[in-house]
């Protein structure tokens, strides 16, 4: 597992307009990068809508929703809930793999790979200062706002 002082792993990814997005790009600022499963599904969405409704507090934060989905997926989510920030579409499983959040999952007795949800607090200087893994959706927002509280 990543924790927090160990640097962020790199990534190029599209987002839901097909355009690229680095986390280089958000290196003058703090950014949370957060992991969920499946892009319109009711924990995903409880996730994304919570930060979205934040947005506002949280300054020059940044915040970056990553999944399995396609661009064209993610855009229709992204649209559907008002979202105004980037979500990325990782199909080939290589950043969540990364991040260790790549994981074997099991329900109803079958066994299968997903996403584990989690989110990382990522400083100006790439270094994780915060990594939630099995992160609740409702948690995602309010320890964002407790970790940019800190000081």
């Amino acid at each position: 597992m990543l924790k927090p002082g160990s640097q962020a792993p790199s990534f190029t990814l599209l987002d839901q307009h097909g355009k690229s997005v680095s986390l280089e790009k958000y290196a003058k600022r703090k950014v949370l990068v957060y992991f969920y499963p499946k892009a319109d599904t009711p924990g995903c969405t409880q996730q994304t809508c919570l930060l979205r409704d934040l947005v506002d507090e949280i300054g020059r934060t940044a915040i970056i929703g990553i999944s399995p989905d396609a661009p064209a997926k993610q855009l229709k989510f992204a649209a559907k809930f008002d979202v105004p920030f980037p979500l990325l579409a990782d199909e080939d499983h290589r950043v969540a793999k990364a991040y260790k959040v790549w994981k074997k999952k099991s329900m109803y007795g079958r066994e299968y790979m997903g996403i584990e949800r989690s989110a990382f607090l990522i400083d100006k200087g790439g270094e994780i200062l915060h990594s939630w893994y099995k992160i609740s959706p409702k948690d995602t927002a309010a320890k964002l706002l407790d970790a940019l509280g800190e000081k």
